[in-house]
């Protein structure tokens, strides 16, 4: 009966020090992950940039060719552009804030 014990309480005190071990490699990996991912964010938001730049300068030959041509829909054209520029560009600063 001795040996019995002895026997339970090894194999006990095992899963106890496998359980700790793997906890410990799980936080690890949770802090690895958090580093990759926001490690994307800076080059994500310089990306969502020079797409509201490009969609800036394509709004901007579009308001142009409308106002060359007298079209009177041109402010609502210029403000639709601006629109689509000025969200990019915040979504991108509030995206970034937030899970940063």
């Amino acid at each position: 009966m001795n040996n019995k014990k002895k026997i339970t309480m090894l194999l006990l005190m095992a899963i106890t020090a496998i359980g700790a071990y793997a906890q410990g490699n799980g936080i690890a990996g949770i802090n690895e992950a958090t580093k990759m991912v926001t490690s994307y964010f800076d080059p994500g938001t310089k990306l969502i940039y020079a797409v509201g730049a490009v969609v800036g300068l394509i709004g901007g030959i579009k308001v142009y060719n409308k106002f060359s041509s007298g079209d009177p829909d041109t402010s609502k054209t210029a403000a639709s552009w601006f629109g689509a520029c000025i969200f990019l560009i915040v979504a991108a600063t509030i995206l970034r804030s937030f899970f940063l």
